[in-house]
């Protein structure tokens, strides 16, 4: 939430040639209501079992960088997607750095609380753990830039997959 996987992944699918898509904006446009009105009408519940379709569907394809909404592996269905469909970078940043970004962001449904803060910190210690279960590769985002990141995935990926 606020760690930059969208536009990370546009600027990494841009240069590989890839397509690029973000599973928020694909539940989105299926259901043609933004997140928070699915979570007003469905509650979270509701979102996650949206977001696992989504990422069943997109994990069936191929060629294309795919950046996932922050609570995406909280559920296991999800990670066994993610782990079996790809190489999987997990963008960490530390709850200061991502409340300091997305602080008057108000289209953040968890995050609408008295203590936007304290919600990061515990969001954070809950998926933390799970990003690393799924993750080939682990980078703070907190401390470079979009172009830095995807040209530091983009020799990740050429290491392991010999590009």
């Amino acid at each position: 939430m606020g760690a930059g996987k969208t536009t990370i992944g546009r600027v990494l699918a841009r240069r590989l040639g890839m397509s690029f898509v973000d599973s928020d904006h694909e539940i989105e446009a299926r259901t043609g209501v933004k997140i928070p009105t699915i979570f007003e009408i469905e509650g979270e519940e509701g979102f996650r079992r949206r977001e696992a379709q989504v990422i069943a569907d997109l994990a069936s394809l191929a060629g294309m960088v795919v950046a996932t909404g922050g609570g995406v592996v909280l559920r296991q269905e999800n990670r066994d997607n993610l782990k079996a469909s790809g190489f999987v970078a997990y963008l960490n940043a530390p709850p200061h750095f991502l409340h300091e970004r997305i602080r008057h962001d108000k289209s953040r449904p968890l995050l609408q609380v008295e203590d936007p803060l304290s919600k990061l910190k515990e969001l954070h210690t809950q998926r933390d753990p799970l990003y690393r279960e799924v993750a080939d590769l682990v980078i703070d985002s907190s401390r470079l830039n979009a172009q830095s990141v995807a040209l530091m995935l983009i020799k990740e990926l050429g290491d392991q997959w010999k590009l």
